[in-house]
């Protein structure tokens, strides 16, 4: 329950307006899917949405795949807890997303992949392909989806009373029928929408609540000195300037450049052009959150400082601040409008996370052992592929009230202990065409290793507390700090055993790595459904101008914020 600074307030009663605000969003939704059920016939339609999305969707879609129900819950919980330091893994994915777009997406584009085991099967080999794949969908499962339904009942029981039992199951399939029916076009064209009700929502709050502290101003006086401060020291616990600087691009290059849920927007492009102007784009995009999720955090610590719990001078309840606010500052109407974006940001990432697991589960995996499926076939086990996710989603809601935030922490911590082997994998591999699958697979195991030693007991040092030197040092290491080590060993161990084994044949590497970028690929033995045209001179001139307009904005915010 939270409590108003005039008394106790369960939450919000929803007024006919917003009712009818929430009834209409779902609608356009559910609309946009059938539309595109009807007119999907190949797999590549189904699953790349016939590669013909222009830049302002493929933008619109990458930013709300990213940002969902726990971005509201954890950044504005963050910045109640220690200020404004939590967007720099904001910041760094504007940068990021210029390395997608200018150095990776050539790649991907001009091999005609669907999926980023696919593409890492062609640069190294099978083992490599379903290590990818079946750690991706696993991490799908067992952490995005529980994530998102956690922090979704957080918010929808807390703002307007709703069951969380009843609301997740009602999110869950609603989500799951457009996806099923509609493909990637369906959710990249109902992520335009939901980004438009998100951005509307955040906004209106923030605005809302800057005007109720006194604007920035007042906002500065009334939080603790280095609230405002971006850089923190290295003894820092959270966000050591080192970690994030050296640490979260790690992690950020996996997220934006490799993870099949980002990709996949991008795979749908009409051509190399619009790719890179859609991911410079979602650049710009990804520069909001600070403002109307991180900051909203502040507002709501300054606002009503008795609501939150302080031990040892750090805010221990944070997860409260986004809800406190809407629950305390909307009007009628406001409310629906912030119930909405709530919800488009919970359907566009679960829906993103559907599509993107059916899509490797059927091209990954059923595909290889049916190779002679028709196409028919195709877009009907990805149906049925994404009906298995929904299922699997439903069978999450009866542990949700078991998941708590400590516990919704170390879910998320999981990401960090994945992505540096598969990171080095990709990067390395299209730097330098001598490394080879056997270094390749080895790499990832290593890190598989590293990171699941690291995972175990870092739980198991909550209930025993290690007093070992060498497990307090693997325990108290900072995470960020921890896939720095683990991106450096997984490099090594790729490098020295690619040395130690045959190189690659050169014909099998054509358009996969710098060197080799201008080979022609072997259509005998990778046939293309799809050539895209490059990047017209004009489209490089504006792409050009406007990745170092992001470049310029975010280095200044920097400044700025230091």
């Amino acid at each position: 329950m939270l409590f108003a600074a005039a008394g106790a307030v369960s939450h919000r009663t929803l007024e006919p307006v917003d009712i009818g605000i929430i009834a209409a969003y779902f609608m356009i939704v559910f609309g946009i899917g059938f539309y595109f059920s009807l007119k999907e016939r190949t797999s590549e339609d189904y699953f790349l949405a016939s590669r013909n999305v222009g830049w302002f969707a493929i933008g619109a879609s990458l930013f709300v795949s990213n940002i969902s129900t726990e971005h509201f819950i954890g950044l504005a919980g963050s910045g109640a807890t220690s200020g404004l330091a939590v967007g720099h893994f904001e910041w760094l994915a504007c940068l990021i997303l210029l390395i997608l777009g200018w150095v990776f997406v050539p790649f991907y584009l001009r091999s005609n992949v669907f999926t980023m085991p696919e593409f890492l099967e062609r640069r190294f080999n099978r083992q490599c392909s379903v290590y990818l794949a079946s750690i991706s969908v696993l991490a799908y499962i067992f952490t995005k989806i529980s994530v998102h339904l956690y922090a979704a009942a957080i918010v929808l029981e807390r703002v307007v009373g709703w069951s969380p039992m009843t609301a997740a199951i009602l999110l869950v399939v609603a989500t799951g029928i457009y996806t099923v029916a509609g493909g990637l076009a369906a959710v990249i064209y109902t992520d335009l929408v939901q980004t438009l009700v998100l951005l509307a929502g955040a906004v209106a709050l923030t605005w809302i609540g800057l005007d109720r502290v006194g604007g920035f101003a007042g906002l500065r006086a009334a939080v603790p000195a280095d609230y405002l401060s971006m850089i923190k020291p290295i003894s820092h616990p959270a966000f050591p300037w080192t970690g994030i600087f050296l640490g979260a691009p790690i992690l950020g290059i996996w997220y934006w450049c490799t993870d099949q849920v980002i990709v996949q927007r991008v795979l749908s492009a009409r051509d190399e052009g619009h790719a890179k102007a859609g991911t410079i784009f979602a650049g710009f995009l990804k520069i909001l959150p600070v403002f109307i999720l991180v900051l909203p955090g502040l507002i709501a610590f300054a606002l009503y400082p008795q609501l939150f719990k302080i031990e040892n001078g750090q805010v221990t309840n944070g997860d409260i601040a986004y809800p406190t606010l809407v629950v305390n500052l909307l009007p009628r109407g406001l409310v629906g409008l912030m119930i909405a974006a709530l919800l488009a940001a919970l359907m566009g990432a679960m829906s993103a996370v559907f599509n993107s697991a059916s899509t490797m589960v059927t091209l990954d995996f059923y595909q290889k052992l049916r190779p002679a499926a028709s196409e028919r076939q195709l877009v009907n086990f990805g149906r049925i592929a994404t009906g298995v996710m929904v299922v699997l989603g439903l069978l999450w809601v009866p542990f949700i009230h078991l998941l708590s935030s400590q516990l919704y922490i170390y879910l998320q911590s999981v990401q960090a202990y994945i992505s540096p082997p598969i990171a080095v994998c990709f990067i390395f591999g299209i730097l330098w065409p001598r490394l080879n699958g056997t270094g390749a697979i080895c790499s990832l195991l290593a890190g598989f290793v590293m990171g699941a030693v690291r995972f175990v007991f870092e739980v198991l040092d909550k209930s025993r507390h290690y007093t070992s030197p060498a497990l307090r040092w693997l325990v108290d290491l900072n995470f960020l700090h921890y896939a720095i080590l683990m991106f450096v060993v997984c490099a090594a161990v790729l490098v020295a055993v690619s040395l130690m084994t045959p190189a690659p044949e050169r014909k099998k590497l054509a358009g996969l790595t710098f060197a080799t970028v201008d080979e022609k690929i072997d259509t005998a033995a990778v046939a293309p459904v799809h050539t895209l045209a490059r990047e017209t001179r004009f489209e490089h001139r504006v792409n050009v101008a406007f990745s170092g307009a992001l470049l310029a904005t975010v280095i200044g915010l920097w400044i700025y914020f230091r």
